[in-house]
């Protein structure tokens, strides 16, 4: 998935399979990212491999598949000619190359072909997602850092195979690091009192599976301490689940009749689903927005056509955008089928500024801060609980990343300076812990 494939290594790998497997069906997938994808492609073919996977190439590349026109046209006229008319590729490459204009704002930032995807081994898949991710995460500018980073969180791990959703712990665990400042040897260190991501947690613990030549140690004895570990195949210990009864409770919870779609989303996914179901109550069918602007907003003076049924279209034109309020919002002013309106809308940009935190105290071991930015969406302690060090006080969520904030020393809970659906940056006071280290007294019991 990284497109980690080399030539060489292709005719190796593939000539070998061939060798063992006269008649056995062979098929290679690889991406793009060095830029040596085709080459690898030309030499599994001359190899034996039968099929192989390609894009067109408005989406070929980089972090997609090779290009198909190119293998079509290096092989023409040979033995292994594929048969493909070339000026028949054309039409779907001009429909693709506009398609992939709707979806600039998701672009990778990828301009060409870098090797150095053989330093951090990111899988092409999650290298465009995981960019947006870390420009969300306020990261945008420490992208190199990134890449560093995402190579020795692998190296932590215990150097996975990575992909969905290996590769996401791996990520995770890269981002922790980078915004942070702390090295490997750091993480070992600190293992026992660090508030990772929970799905580095859950990965230690088994619950994604066990990874081809076990767990990195001593790292998850660290991590885990005393903490229950899955053994065996996650799936085969999970309860069983009445998809209709799941099918009844959304019935209940308003929004018609569900479909299977709806269903399996909410089995699935019931926190991305229930956040779906809120928006569309608010918002109403999105689907009928143009793709652009639904992705990205309106430029000022832009004019769009909005059909919200057969023969019912609205036309909206944004005019100007207030200054911000006190309150956080911003005037909106634009012209609806040439009428003009105006409403407020929340600036969630700013709300993050508007708002100012207290600030946890470095210099403290018992003022626990934000280790990464997010929402408080769990609060898992009181004040005047006692609590072991490592023991989990909250948990935060951010960009489909979750964090459990562990007590980085044993004490009693002072103080929580925060509740449920608080927006915090990096380093903002999530509470205060009178420690027992300090104070000479025994080590707390987990709360």
């Amino acid at each position: 998935m990284a497109g980690l494939l080399k030539p060489r290594a292709a005719k190796l790998l593939v000539g070998a399979l061939r060798k063992a497997f006269p008649t056995l069906p062979l098929h290679l997938h690889t991406h793009d990212t060095a830029a040596t994808g085709v080459a690898s492609m030309l030499a599994a073919a001359e190899a034996g491999a039968d099929v192989v996977d390609l894009a067109l190439e408005p989406m070929a590349g980089t972090t997609s598949q090779p290009a198909l026109g190119a293998l079509v046209a290096a092989l023409r006229g040979g033995p292994r000619d594929t048969g493909i008319d070339p000026e028949a590729l054309a039409p779907l490459a001009t429909y693709w190359e506009q398609t992939r204009l709707l979806y600039a704002p998701f672009e990778a930032g990828l301009k060409s072909g870098s090797a150095e995807v053989y330093r951090h081994e990111m899988p092409g898949g999650q290298y465009s997602n995981f960019r947006f991710q870390a420009r969300e995460l306020g990261l945008g500018d420490r992208w190199e850092e990134i890449q560093v980073a995402y190579a020795a969180a692998n190296r932590l791990l215990g150097d996975l195979i990575k992909v969905t959703p290996s590769s996401k712990v791996v990520g995770d665990l890269a981002l922790f690091l980078v915004q942070n400042d702390l090295t490997e040897e750091q993480v070992l260190e600190r293992a026992e009192s660090l508030s990772l991501p929970r799905s580095v947690v859950n990965f230690l613990a088994g619950h994604l599976g066990q990874p081809y030549g076990g767990f990195p140690e001593p790292l998850r004895s660290r991590v885990l301490k005393g903490a229950a570990r899955n053994s065996g195949r996650p799936g085969a210990s999970l309860p069983s689940l009445d998809l209709e009864a799941v099918r009844a409770g959304l019935r209940e919870g308003g929004g018609g009749d569900p479909g299977d779609g709806d269903m399996l989303s909410a089995a699935l996914y019931p926190a991305v689903f229930a956040e779906y179901r809120s928006v569309c109550e608010r918002f109403g069918d999105l689907s009928a927005l143009p793709t652009r602007q639904f992705l990205a907003p309106l430029d000022r003076d832009e004019e769009i056509a909005v059909e919200i049924e057969r023969g019912k279209t609205l036309i909206v034109k944004l005019t100007a955008v207030g200054d911000l309020r006190a309150d956080g919002q911003r005037a909106v002013f634009f012209e609806l089928n040439g009428q003009p309106r105006s409403l407020l809308v929340p600036d969630r940009a700013a709300e993050a500024t508007t708002e100012r935190r207290e600030r946890a105290d470095p210099a403290d071991p018992g003022s626990v801060g934000a280790p990464m930015p997010g929402v408080v969406v769990e609060v898992r302690v009181r004040a005047g609980a006692a609590v072991a060090r490592g023991a989990p006080l909250c948990v935060l969520s951010a960009m489909k990343m979750e964090t459990l904030v562990a007590a980085p020393v044993a004490g009693r809970i002072e103080r929580i300076a925060v509740k449920e659906g608080d927006l915090l940056a990096p380093g903002d006071l999530l509470g205060r812990i009178v420690s027992s280290e300090a104070t000479g007294g025994a080590a707390a019991p987990p709360a």
